[in-house]
């Protein structure tokens, strides 16, 4: 089946920019079947990988990231290896939420200490002048 860009695009509840930019991106897959100036065209594939790119997204992945593996979806006997990859991204971006944690866990303990030391300072104001 063929597919208008808008149609597309509310297929996979994307709007055509969007649509447009995956397709600029090469997460489409290449497109030299379509002439410069030409209406662009999508199919059941192109229908599949935008589905695909949405699911990768929801999981977390970057545009990026997502456009290292999105072949290997698409690539026969290649599945597990994209599923496997997806994985180890997963486990990097768990790695750098726990390294965003701890950075985080200490300024909250820096702020907590320095709100101590202001109180301090503004309650042993408050005693000298009573």
């Amino acid at each position: 089946m063929s597919y208008k860009i808008s149609e597309i695009a509310k297929l996979t509840n994307l709007t055509t920019r969007t649509v447009r930019y995956y397709e600029g991106l090469g997460l489409l897959g290449k497109r030299e079947n379509r002439p410069n100036g030409q209406i662009r065209s999508f199919d059941n594939m192109d229908l599949a990988r935008l589905k695909k790119i949405q699911t990768l997204k929801d999981l977390g992945l970057s545009l990026e990231e997502i456009g290292q593996i999105i072949e290997l979806y698409f690539t026969d006997g290649q599945v597990l290896e994209g599923k496997r990859q997806v994985i180890q991204i997963l486990k990097g971006h768990i790695q750098a939420a726990e390294g965003k944690i701890e950075e985080l866990t200490e300024f909250k303990r820096e702020c907590e200490r320095n709100i101590l030391k202001l109180e301090a300072i503004i309650a042993k104001s408050h005693s000298e002048k009573e």
